[in-house]
Formats: structure tokens, sequence, C-alpha cells
């Protein structure tokens, strides 16, 4: 018997255009469009929801925590069943449990059930899990010199996620009169369905000879052992994890400091435009510039958004904090899902994706996790004293990853 060909489930061979694979951006765009608003709703509101809520305090950012939570544990499943069934029935499976995730968490705040609300909140996250996929997605029937650019196009759909989402939270968080916040998260559900209408049309990718006659790859272990992909997934996890560490408490700190839900939303629509805004160009300059160069300009941005943060408590203040934070994310984190495109053959790609997703955003929940009691305890100084460290750890990594390029010589 054959072995299982990868995510796509087509055995012609491929062409050598990108139509498809550009084709297929542009749907993945307009999927992430409606999709990425998901987590904008619940970092604007899980936190406010939470303190409501929760009978401990302490307890606030767990629904934002659980929305991580969810992504990472729903990775591998997602990666599983879209290598069985295909990518588009995958999203639209993926879009359905967004769906729930959003309804569930609605009919949480109205019965004033913490329980229902968190679990609102994982289940969200596990429709995330199939949405950070479509990076990927995109790179599925795209030329190499088409990669970088692929992913840009399908993250600028997040550039519309940073006002729909926001601008869901600030239209429909009083729509449902006797549940404040509700209506936020019946406006989500109503996204995800939009969105299983959209990934639909998602055209099945070729597969190559290769994907189809080399079997399995190599072990996992083994591929994940590599250098160069310990030096991709530490700069992605980095990027990532940080983004979040500080998104999740940037509203809290802002109420706190006496500036309003508005400000705070509207905080994370900044945020989140400058995390994909930049997306229009950023294939290029890798293209340009190389992976590792974009990815480290990133994570500098990511560095001097703390010191923004820790040089003041205004609203511009806490909003240049989060455009960087946003911009630093970007370059970060595309420049890094680029360096793991280059880990692996066309017939692992599967497993290497839901393994790298999988160390990602089991690391992001654990900061988001530990930043609503870090705030909690120290305050927003000591949230933005964190990043300093892992920043340092992930720049010399890369750093030494471009050295041993420059040292060792191509193979002839």
């Amino acid at each position: 018997m054959s072995a299982p060909t990868s995510i796509s489930d087509t055995s012609f061979q491929a062409p050598s255009s990108d139509s498809i694979a550009k084709h297929n951006a542009v749907v993945l765009a307009a999927a992430m469009a409606l999709g990425g608003s998901s987590p904008a709703i619940v970092v604007s509101l899980g936190g406010l929801v939470g303190q409501a809520l929760a009978s401990n305090k302490e307890l606030a950012t767990l629904p934002v925590s659980l929305l991580n939570l969810g992504l990472a544990l729903g990775t591998i499943p997602a990666a599983m069943l879209m290598r069985k069934a295909g990518r588009r029935t995958g999203y639209v499976v993926g879009a359905g449990i967004g769906l729930l995730g959003g309804c569930l968490a609605a009919f949480g705040i109205a019965s004033y059930s913490f329980v229902l609300f968190c679990l609102g909140t994982l289940i969200i996250g596990s429709y995330g899990s199939f949405n950070q996929s479509y990076r990927f997605a995109a790179t599925d029937a795209a030329s190499e010199a088409f990669k970088p650019r692929a992913i840009s196009w399908v993250m600028t759909g997040g550039l519309i996620a940073g006002v729909v989402g926001p601008q869901t939270v600030i239209w429909t968080r009083d729509a449902v009169q006797a549940a404040p916040f509700a209506g936020a998260f019946l406006g989500q559900a109503a996204l995800a369905f939009l969105s299983m209408i959209v990934v639909w049309f998602l055209r099945p990718a070729p597969v190559s000879v290769a994907s189809t006659t080399a079997g399995g790859g190599r072990p996992l272990l083994e591929i994940v052992r590599q250098p160069r992909f310990i030096v991709a997934a530490v700069t992605g996890l980095v990027s990532y994890s940080l983004m979040t560490f500080m998104m999740t408490s940037a509203p809290l700190a802002m109420i706190g400091c006496g500036h309003s839900v508005g400000a705070a939303a509207l905080g994370i629509q900044w945020h989140i435009l400058a995390m994909f805004g930049p997306s229009f160009f950023t294939g290029r300059l890798i293209s340009r510039y190389g992976k590792g160069p974009v990815t480290a300009v990133g994570l500098v941005l990511i560095a001097i958004s703390a010191v923004i943060g820790l040089s003041g408590i205004t609203i511009a203040h806490f909003w240049i904090t989060l455009i960087l934070l946003g911009l630093g994310w970007n370059f970060g984190f595309i420049g890094a899902t680029s360096l793991v495109t280059d880990c692996y053959r066309p017939e692992e790609r599967a497993k290497v994706q839901a393994a790298n997703d999988f160390l990602i955003f089991g690391s992001v929940a654990l900061a988001s996790f530990s930043s609503g009691k870090l705030l909690s305890a120290g305050g927003w100084e000591s949230v933005n004293w964190m990043v300093f460290p892992p920043v340092v750890v992930a720049l010399a990594l890369l750093a030494w990853q471009q050295k041993a390029k420059v040292i060792v010589p191509a193979k002839v």
C-alpha cells in the first residue's frame, strides 16, 4: 500500500506557474480577514468579562489564556484532519468550531457562568489553530520564489481583521441589553460562519512527484533536531509569545491606568493593523534582505516596544507600544515562518508544520497565563521588563546561524 500523500489531496503534476497558489492565497487572505478577527474580540473583552464573572480576580485573563491553549491543543488534530480530508474540508470544519465557540461564549456571559465562557474561548482558540495554518497552506502550490510573498498575501487578510475585530466589539458589545459583551461574541460566531463560505473556494494544491513517491519522509525527531529548525522555531516562539504576553495584559493595564474600554479596544485595533499591515511588503523585504535579517529586525522592534511601555502610561505610550509590538511580530513571525519552510521536504510538511505550531502556541498559552498573574503581582512595568531576556536569546541564535552560513562552505 502506498504511503499517504501530503496535505493536499491530489496526485497530478504541479504546473510551472503560481496561478493556483495565487488564487488560494487570495481566498485564504479573505478567510484570515474573517477568522483573524476572533482573537481580537477575545483579547479585547476576555479580561474584562473575566473580571466581571470570576470570583478570583487573578483569573481575569484566564479566558484569553484558554484561547491560546485551545490554539495549541488544536494544531495537531487540525493537521491530522487536513491530511486525511484536505485543506478545504478541514477549514470548513474549523469555521464550524469557531461558530460553536462564539455561541457558547455568549451563552456563558448571558448565564453569568465563568466556566462556560472559558470553555467558549477555549473552543474559539481551537478554531484559531486552523486559521494559523493558512500561512502554510498558501505555500502548498507555490514556487520557492513565491513562498514568502504567498505567506505575506495571506497575512494581509489580518489587516482587515484588525479593523473588523475591534469594530465588532465597539458596535455589538451592547447589542444584548441583558448581557453586556455577549453581542460581540455572537458577532464573532457570525464572522466564523462567513469564513466557512469563503474557504469553500479553495482549489486543491498539486502534489509534486517527490511527495507522492517518497513516503512519509524523515522521522519528526530527526527534522526538529536540525539546528536550522531549532532557530526557526525559537524565533517564531519568541516573536509570538512576547506579542501575546504584552497584548494580553495591555487592555487591563490601560483600564487600570484610568483609560476607557473604547481606548483599550482601539489600542488593540492599532496593534492588529500594525501586525498585518506590513504584510504587503514583508515578503519582498525577505526576498531582498534575507529571512534572518528581517526576523532579527522584528525581534528588535519588540524590544523597543517594551522600552516605550516602560517610559509612561498615557494613551500614547500604550498605543505606540502596541503598534511597535505589532510591527515586530509581523517581521519576526513571517520571517520565522519562512525559515521553517526551509526545514522540510514536501512529504514532511504536515507533521513539521503541526510540530512547529504546537511548540509556538503551547508557549503562547504559557505566556498568556503568566501575563495576567505578573500584571496582578507586579504591574505593567514588570510585564515590559520580562521581554528583554527572550529577545536576547533569539537574536543570539539568529546571529549564530548567520555566522555558520558564512563560515561553512557550500557543498559541491
